[in-house]
């Protein structure tokens, strides 16, 4: 599966996703492409733009990335890097949730589990 990210300017989303977020450019065809992998195993396509697929159209879509150890360290060292969160870290019972954009706004967040083992209960009887 690729998850494809429409961007306004190609060599500045290549630079957030591999320098700040630290995905891996698997292939890049100019400024019409660029497949990236991260940490956690999940294909990443950067697109330009167009008038049928504008960049940072907010709710469209929204990529989440697994958290490696304690969120807030995760937020801080993201803030240093120019990053701007939406938001304060969000405790969301079984998670922990940090929004984000990245620089042609479209939504990100970093997502903490706060535990192991959790299974939802069914009301069904």
């Amino acid at each position: 599966m690729i998850i494809t990210i429409f961007t306004a300017t190609m060599d500045r989303a290549v630079k957030f996703y591999t320098e700040i977020l630290g995905c891996t450019i698997q292939h890049r065809f100019g400024d019409h492409w660029a497949q990236l992998r991260s940490d956690d195993g999940a294909t990443i396509g950067l697109h330009p733009a167009s008038g049928q697929n504008p960049a940072g159209i907010k709710g469209s879509i929204q990529l989440g990335i697994n958290a490696t150890g304690d969120i807030r360290r995760v937020v801080e060292e993201m803030k240093s890097k120019g990053v701007k969160f939406t938001g304060p870290v969000v405790d969301d019972q079984q998670i922990l949730i940090a929004n984000f954009e990245d620089p042609d706004g479209n939504p990100l967040y970093f997502a903490e589990v706060k535990q192991s083992g959790w299974s939802q209960k069914s009301s069904a009887a």
